[in-house]
């Protein structure tokens, strides 16, 4: 296939992204270890990563920390439980007109998803 009469790249990623735009809040470490916080939206979310655009330059291989806010709820003890934590490492940093763009990568993939490699095949049925 070719784009823009070039050859596509191969996609690398294993898992599909989802366009999702979540509020985040993005933990690091600056200078002389003090901790920031900042609030960010994730733009795109797999079970790998996220893409996400923060005000504040952040450096390659910098650990962070991911906190996905929710409202509360009184029954929470009757829902399924959800990660809202998350430790991702910066693998690249992209900067745009007053935001960078963060490509993040879990420390850990998130558990509920399927590589895109893995073959699905339809069952057929059998009416």
């Amino acid at each position: 296939m070719r784009v823009n009469g070039r050859k596509a790249a191969a996609e690398r990623r294993q898992w599909p992204r989802l366009p999702l735009a979540i509020p985040v809040f993005v933990r690091s470490k600056g200078d002389a270890e003090k901790e920031l916080l900042e609030f960010a939206t994730a733009l795109n979310v797999s079970a790998g990563g996220m893409l996400v655009a923060v005000r504040r330059a952040l450096p390659s291989a910098v650990q962070v920390s991911l906190e996905i806010p929710s409202a509360p709820l009184a029954a929470m003890a009757a829902l399924p439980a959800v990660v809202r934590s998350l430790r991702a490492k910066v693998l690249r940093a992209q900067h745009e007109e007053g935001y960078n763009l963060i490509g993040l990568k879990f420390s850990r993939p998130l558990a509920a998803s399927h590589p895109v490699h893995k073959s699905r095949r339809k069952v057929a049925s059998s009416v």
